[in-house]
């Protein structure tokens, strides 16, 4: 074995495989692939080897695109045949959620230029004549979608990494990885010892014990999936060569294709599926499966064999049951695990062999340039908190539930509570008996708005008249929201101010009680994260930032930290809760609670200060994410309740609100303000996002030159960030709705130039808005373009000023 190495992967499944592919296509050679045994002996090899384009996440579309693509070329490269069968798939809509949701999925495809179409029931039957579709109202047909077999297409893609000189250790067991004095790592097998700069976990059911070497904590929990294969079946036989679509029917929660002359018939059973190994697997184990529960299975195979009548007298062939790895939210980890450099995990994908492939190519983009072509938020395991665990109660509840949901169709605001709660404030039972309808972010709970249960859909819910009130109840007296799930930082040290504004692409404040809102970004000019800073000293700033980016946050802000650095990042998210006060009445509730001066003179908009309110110590921050008149006030967690009753009941009188996270987006949209995680993203720069008045050219901060270079060729940039409103009817933007031209006689054009990102109806203004990406001729106001809600072409127009208080006059009063 080699002794030293750039990287090291762990793992030879698919995952790992498309890692090793990719990287050594990006240049990094010097990379060894270590599997404990043969290629794809863990879970890989079992798998159905289904690849699926149907999915309504944009960028885990592009990640999907990427398998198809490679397994069609990679004999070509390599001369190792994939396996690949090219059939198309075609999934069924039974009731008109799921159609809404086809019409959703198919603009998401449309923008990733993936073909699909909804076709009728009898189209359905053209391609597979022994269905039964009496209760199907229509099929997503995905004609490029197919199947391979797992092991050849992990074989050729290690393959095709060996060819260019990367380096293949099977039957090699790592027992340790250590982080060394220098930042780099040593990786101790059965075979020997291997330094590396960079190590990737990519063990599939074992990462979370190869995770526990390092100390990282991997959310993963396998879970038991079964698939059968039937004895040869007359009416497969009578198609001769014509092959079958892979068809998959939420009804019985299952998946079908052809094998041979068999039928394959794989459910995602919906109740008492088993978990695997969660105390950890055996390492002896290679190519194993786990005994057959054909009882589990029964309801759904019931289920499967009234869909296809032929089932019911088919013969079983052969079970097939083995754990595949699953996460709180079903999405794989691909990214940097918290608190370490330079670990990275490339695991948990519920469907690596369409998943590997683009996992691996864009976090070797991520690893060799800092940065990736798409939004990885969602796929980076930075995403969870220290309360998704591995053997924890969350961890395993959400990895049965979201496998139970697997063909179920996850309507907009639609919460799944298993392994919930896990982490709430001390008003929680105070904001539960107002009727708070709770969503779960990072662990915390979070208020979506006050009242009646909602009853999901992709048209406006019955949540809509009551989040107008919400809005129109701030706007016009005072709202208060539980904001406490946000990030809290402090950065403090002798060094500190310098330490910041070498990061930030925004001046830091001159004076004590001062506040910007910054940006830092990657050496590439993406926006890597957004953060509130406020000097409470000169050696001492407090830093927030949105929840989900708590670990991100922190461990980008600690590893920039210079040798030498005077300077100490502290995570206060825990320590502190937030209560947001906002409205033109707001300096009324809160000025008989303390004896500070909130004059505007005395307390001007966007400064802090260090003050009590109710007897508790707070750091009052005048801003408001909904543009009004405003507060946050940031305060120990154990004294929230005595000042959230001292709140509510000063607010009594003026009519005070509650307000939850569906009427703060509506107001953000409303005041025009860009959100992180939207229109803000990685691979988008400043010059994009049209936050140049953020972005402080006369100082230097990483991705300078790159920002400075794009703007002064806006012209020539691909997409430019808009901000519209809409002529919707019953439903408006989410975000990932395509957008179109419109010609100078006011009719739709059929090229996509654009792609929404947020959108709401405006309650304060009696508009439908959205914010979107659009070519960059089409940026000026007035501009006429069409946006693709639930399948209609809707007409929007670009604005040039906010909807409300586009003068900015509210928040200063």
């Amino acid at each position: 074995m080699q002794e030293e190495a750039q990287v090291v992967i762990i793992g030879g499944g698919a995952m790992g495989a498309g890692l090793f592919y990719h990287l050594a296509h990006e240049g990094w050679t010097d990379t060894v692939l270590i599997e404990k045994g043969e290629l794809s002996s863990g879970s890989t090899w079992h798998a159905a080897g289904l690849i699926p384009h149907f999915i309504g996440d944009l960028n885990m579309a592009k990640c999907h695109a990427v398998a198809p693509d490679l397994y069609r070329k990679i004999e070509e490269e390599t001369g190792m045949a994939s396996g690949w069968h090219d059939t198309g798939s075609i999934r069924l809509a039974l009731d008109d959620d799921q159609v809404n949701w086809f019409k959703h999925v198919g603009g998401v495809l449309d923008l990733v230029g993936l073909e699909n179409h909804i076709i009728s029931p009898d189209e359905i039957l053209e391609h597979w004549p022994f269905v039964d579709v009496s209760d199907v109202k229509v099929g997503m047909w995905t004609p490029n979608d197919g199947w391979t077999d797992p092991s050849s297409v992990t074989a050729a893609m290690v393959a095709g990494a060996r060819q260019m000189g990367a380096t293949l250790a099977k039957h090699t067991l790592v027992t340790e990885t250590n982080k060394m004095a220098d930042g780099r790592w040593e990786v101790i097998t059965d075979k020997g010892r291997i330094v590396a700069e960079h190590v990737v976990n990519a063990a599939g059911c074992y990462a979370p014990q190869v995770g526990a070497m390092a100390g990282v904590d991997v959310p993963i929990v396998s879970v038991i999936h079964q698939y059968l294969i039937t004895e040869p079946m007359q009416e497969i036989i009578d198609l001769g060569d014509r092959d079958l679509p892979v068809m998959r029917d939420p009804r019985a929660s299952s998946y079908y294709r052809r094998e041979i002359d068999s039928l394959l018939v794989g459910p995602y059973e919906r109740a008492n599926a088993q978990t695997y190994g969660v105390d950890g697997i055996d390492n002896d184990l290679h190519f194993y499966l786990t005994p057959p529960d054909l009882d589990t299975l029964m309801p759904w195979l019931i289920e499967a064999g009234e869909r296809i009548p032929a089932f019911q007298n088919a013969g079983i062939k052969t079970v097939v049951s083995g754990p595949i790895t699953h996460t709180p939210d079903s999405g794989y980890l691909m990214g940097p695990a918290p608190g370490v450099e330079n670990y990275w995990l490339c695991a948990g994908a519920s469907i690596g062999i369409t998943q590997g492939p683009g996992a691996g190519k864009y976090l070797a983009q991520w690893m060799v340039h800092g940065q990736t072509e798409i939004n990885v938020a969602g796929m980076d395991p930075r995403r969870f908190g220290d309360h998704a665990g591995p053997t924890g109660r969350f961890a395993i509840d959400k990895a049965i539930d979201e496998f139970h949901e697997m063909y179920a169709t996850r309507l907009p605001g639609e919460e799944r509570f298993a392994g919930r709660p896990q982490k709430t404030d001390p008003i929680y039972e105070k904001l539960d008996a107002k009727g708070a309808q709770w969503q779960e972010v990072f662990g915390w709970e979070r208020p979506q708005y006050f009242g009646e249960a909602e009853q999901h859909t992709f048209l406006r819910s019955n949540a809509f008249d009551i989040v107008g009130e919400e809005v129109r109840g701030t706007r016009e007296r005072v709202g208060l929201a539980d904001l406490t799930a946000f990030s809290k930082f402090e950065v403090t040290g002798a060094d500190a101010l310098a330490f910041l504004d070498r990061l930030a692409a925004n001046k830091m404040p001159a004076k004590d009680g001062g506040m910007r809102l910054s940006h830092f970004l990657t050496s590439s000019g993406g926006i890597e994260s957004e953060m509130t800073i406020t000097r409470l000293a000169a050696d001492r700033f407090y830093l927030n930032s949105g929840i989900m980016s708590q670990f991100h946050d922190r461990d980008w802000l600690a590893f920039q930290i210079a040798d030498g650095e005077d300077v100490n990042v502290t995570d206060v998210t825990e320590e502190r809760a937030i209560l947001g006060l906002s409205g033109p009445l707001a300096r009324e509730v809160l000025a008989p609670l303390t004896d500070a001066d909130l004059s505007n003179e005395a307390f001007r908009w966007l400064t802090g200060q260090e003050i009590e309110i109710a007897g508790v110590p707070c750091i009052a921050l005048r801003v408001s994410y909904v543009g009004e008149l405003g507060w946050e006030l940031h305060h120990p967690m154990e004294q929230m309740e005595t000042l959230y009753d001292a709140i509510v009941e000063a607010g009594e009188p003026h009519g005070l609100v509650h307000y939850g996270s569906y009427a703060m987006n509506c107001m953000r949209i409303e005041k025009a303000y860009k959100a992180m995680g939207s229109e803000l993203t990685t691979e988008i720069t400043p010059v994009e996002a049209d936050i140049g008045r953020f972005i402080a050219m006369d100082t230097d901060f990483v991705g300078k030159d790159v920002v400075q270079d794009r703007a002064q060729r806006v012209d020539e940039l691909e997409m430019l960030c808009v901000y519209c409103e809409v002529d919707a009817t019953d439903n408006d933007c989410r975000g990932n709705e395509p957008v179109y031209a419109v010609s100078s006689d006011g009719v739709g054009d059929d090229e996509i130039i654009g792609i929404t990102t947020s959108g709401t109806y405006g309650h304060s203004v009696g508009k439908s808005l959205a914010f979107a990406y659009v070519q960059p001729q089409y940026r000026e106001p007035g501009t006429k373009l069409e946006i693709r809600l639930q399948g209609d072409r809707r007409s929007a127009t670009v604005l040039a000023e906010p909807a409300y208080d586009p003068k900015n006059e509210k928040p200063r009063a």
